[in-house]
């Protein structure tokens, strides 16, 4: 099974079992723009097998909170997000566009100032070589995760894990992408 079917195996059965746990008493009733931010990263090794060139990328993203939150025991609270980005994937000195969309979930310890996000979802890239590296296709699955830090004055810097590829959808001759993204972004 591949890391991105297990990592959508996992966030199901996450929102599975955080379902019945959600109260929409707390937290926004609408879906609404929680941050906006940069970010970029670089593929520093990954996941096996690795890719063939260095890969960079550089974004702009977007958060946006579902209604409702739940609290969970020991002060975390948790919402579920979506995601979107878009920006540049450099690899082997060649450029494309890129942009990611998918469902997530978020788990604040607000007396810790830190989150931790994971999510699935889409990826859209506008070249599907990379140099001597087949990405397979312009449509890849995405998995996510990372660890958040809140600063005062409503500003989050943090680490997040990308890993996208094929899932052998475009046959097994070809190779995914991961990336240590760090990120700087504004939460309203």
């Amino acid at each position: 099974m591949s890391i991105a079917k297990k990592l959508s195996v996992f966030l199901s059965l996450v929102l599975f079992f955080f379902l019945p746990e959600v109260s929409h008493s707390q937290g926004s009733e609408k879906f609404e723009l929680i941050s906006v931010g940069i970010r970029g990263g670089h593929n520093f090794g990954g996941i096996p097998p690795e890719e063939k060139y260095d890969f960079y990328q550089y974004d702009v993203f977007g958060i946006f909170g579902f209604p409702g939150s739940w609290e969970w025991p020991k002060g975390w609270d948790g919402r579920y997000l979506w995601y979107v980005s878009a920006g540049v994937l450099r690899g082997a000195g060649d450029n494309g566009f890129i942009a990611t969309t998918g469902p997530g979930v978020t788990l604040m310890k607000r007396d810790w100032n830190v989150s931790l996000e994971f999510g699935t979802g889409v990826v859209f890239v506008s070249k599907q070589h990379y140099g001597g590296q087949d990405l397979g296709g312009h449509v890849q699955i995405l998995g996510q995760g990372g660890v958040f830090y809140h600063f005062p004055g409503n500003i989050v810097g943090g680490w997040r894990f990308q890993h996208f590829s094929d899932a052998e959808i475009y046959g097994s001759n070809n190779r995914g992408v991961d990336l240590h993204l760090f990120e700087l972004s504004y939460r309203f």
